[in-house]
């Protein structure tokens, strides 16, 4: 899947089955969520590579799958947007796998340019909550 690959900064809200390789940078623990689906785990991390960072949400039996520093192919993934940036969502049908560590630029060396959803708060919540994505 390394052929169709996009970068961190083309991630615009609302893309389906993303492929993606990037360090992690960062991430949270595991924690439960009350959603109008009900209670979920999730945990949050932030991602990079060559072209910027984004902030990853992992559902489910995904959530505190990523280790700082580890390169990973994420494959299934989606974006959604929220509080004016895009976030990249990973599920149950997701898949995370590590890879060779000289594919993506040490911490250091990966831009703080996150991408940016420009649609208003508002409609932003709206969006999510139609989605029905949460996993």
């Amino acid at each position: 899947m390394v052929g169709s690959r996009i970068l961190i900064k083309e991630l615009k809200p609302n893309q389906e089955n993303i492929s993606i390789i990037a360090r992690v940078i960062q991430t949270t623990p595991s924690r439960t969520i009350n959603t109008r689906k009900g209670v979920r785990t999730i945990s949050n991390a932030i991602i990079g590579d060559e072209s910027g960072r984004v902030e990853a949400v992992l559902w489910g039996v995904k959530a505190g799958s990523l280790n700082v520093n580890d390169v990973v192919e994420i494959n299934g993934a989606w974006t959604t947007s929220f509080r004016g940036k895009v976030q990249l969502n990973i599920g149950k049908t997701s898949t995370i796998k590590k890879v060779d560590d000289n594919l993506v630029p040490p911490v250091d060396s990966i831009p703080e340019t996150e991408p940016e959803s420009f649609r208003k708060e508002s409609s932003q919540r709206r969006e999510f909550r139609s989605r029905g994505r949460m996993r």
